[in-house]
């Protein structure tokens, strides 16, 4: 449990190196039949801004625990990008995608934890 939470901060500060917003940790551990244990949701402004979270997000984690995504995707036209890490998704949106999709009411039954914005 220790290492996810471990993974979880990692991934959090791969976000805030490249200023990503609104970074919402949702917890599902207590919920029946999910796909992983944690979804960390966070947007940039741009395609671009979303590219460079997610290449920040896999570098930060490789270097600093070694992990690396089992599978990204939606690097194409980076409005979505899901990176699955096993026990955690971290997704990276638009704001029009991430308020379209709105996976935090989607998953209602979660624990939401909201990071502060780094300003």
């Amino acid at each position: 449990m220790n290492e996810t939470k471990d993974l979880l901060d990692r991934i959090k500060e791969g976000i805030q190196e490249k200023k990503g917003k609104n970074i919402v940790i949702a917890d599902l551990t207590d919920i029946e039949d999910t796909i992983c244990n944690y979804f960390i949701i966070c947007n940039g402004n741009s395609p671009s801004q979303v590219m460079a979270i997610t290449e920040s997000i896999k570098d930060y984690v490789r270097e600093t625990a070694g992990v690396k995504p089992l599978a990204i995707d939606g690097t194409k036209n980076a409005q979505w990008v899901a990176m699955d890490y096993n026990d955690i998704i971290a997704h990276i949106f638009l704001p029009e995608q991430r308020d379209f999709y709105n996976l935090e009411h989607l998953w209602a039954d979660a624990k939401l934890t909201r990071i502060p914005d780094l300003d």
